[in-house]
């Protein structure tokens, strides 16, 4: 019979500082804190030509690659193509 009492899965897998969230239905764990979209969005593997939505109260807002996004866990977010862009004015 093996001893396995103290085996590691036996203590949260998990490191205190990372926080699960939710981008394009696919769960995603991050450093709690503070980041810049567009460094957000490099971390959890969008491409940078993308927009990124967060659903905040009910709706979806684009976050601008400049913003700052704080991450606290359980946060959901959307990315998908730019739509609009520049104009030829």
């Amino acid at each position: 019979m093996k001893d396995e009492i103290n085996k590691p899965q036996d203590k949260p897998n998990h490191d205190p500082k990372l926080v699960t969230v939710t981008v394009d239905d696919n769960e995603k764990e991050v450093e709690r804190g503070k980041y810049i979209v567009s460094d957000f969005k490099s971390r959890v593997g969008v491409p940078a030509d993308y927009d990124l939505d967060q659903l905040i109260k009910g709706k979806f807002e684009t976050l601008p690659d400049t913003a700052e996004v704080k991450i606290n866990g359980k946060e959901i977010f959307v990315s998908h193509v730019r739509t609009g862009g520049s104009s030829s004015d």
